[in-house]
């Protein structure tokens, strides 16, 4: 195996967009696998304050690199990656880690109505900072991250991000998956969103869709296969 720091780049950026009671840290684990195989990848710090917001940082992002870009969002960085890559020629695809995808002039809130509540939305609640909400931090680890190692999943408890209420309200802007191919992974153990929605909104997008017995975490427990998605989109624009 060629020793990652000597391994020629790639020419493809990957741009990892995190989702609601997370950082970008959430990706440590894709980034790692990433730059061992060469890509350009960089995992963005979402101030989840609105989706119009974050769409804005991550724009400001993807206008960074240079060249080729694969965009993965987790969750509600889904939304956000759904809205940010649109009309964006650099972008070849797009990657649905457990996440949102909305269509055009669809919110959060109007996907959540589409199926039942997922199990750990009772434990959506306010925290510290007036108007945002976070997961309480005594059931994350079973609403968020039940196949994380423990120790790992009480720390990503008490340092979770709390995300705005706003950016559960805001419209989507046009949706990139109506003009760029799209994957999708399916955590079949999810809390967070029904996986039965996540199903929903990755057969709407025709995206080329896996599932994997994972919590809503899975680019924490199961990097390994959305890097495999990540390469599944390289190697379409390669053909």
């Amino acid at each position: 195996m060629v020793p990652a720091a000597n391994r020629k780049p790639s020419g493809y950026n990957v741009l990892l967009v995190h989702g609601a009671f997370a950082d970008a840290s959430s990706w440590n684990e894709v980034t790692a696998l990433l730059q061992r195989e060469g890509h350009n990848a960089l995992a963005v710090q979402l101030p989840l304050s609105s989706l119009a917001d974050d769409v804005a940082v991550t724009k400001a992002a993807l206008a960074t690199l240079t060249g080729p870009t694969v965009i993965a969002g987790h969750s509600y960085g889904g939304a956000v990656i759904t809205g940010a890559a649109t009309g964006v020629a650099s972008v070849i695809g797009l990657v649905y880690a457990s996440a949102f995808v909305p269509d055009t002039n669809e919110s959060l809130l109007d996907l959540l109505g589409k199926a039942a509540p997922p199990e750990g939305a009772a434990y959506n609640v306010p925290s510290y900072r007036p108007g945002y909400l976070w997961i309480d931090p005594a059931h994350f680890p079973q609403v968020f991250a039940a196949d994380v190692e423990p120790s790992k999943a009480r720390v990503m408890a008490v340092s979770q991000k709390p995300i705005s209420f706003d950016c559960f309200g805001g419209p989507s802007g046009p949706a990139a998956w109506h003009e760029k191919p799209s994957w999708y992974l399916v955590s079949r153990q999810d809390k967070a969103i029904n996986p039965d929605l996540e199903r929903f909104m990755a057969k709407r997008a025709k995206a080329a869709t896996i599932e994997v017995s994972s919590s809503h975490a899975s680019p924490v427990s199961h990097p390994v296969e959305i890097v495999g998605l990540i390469g599944a989109a390289i190697r379409k624009d390669r053909k």
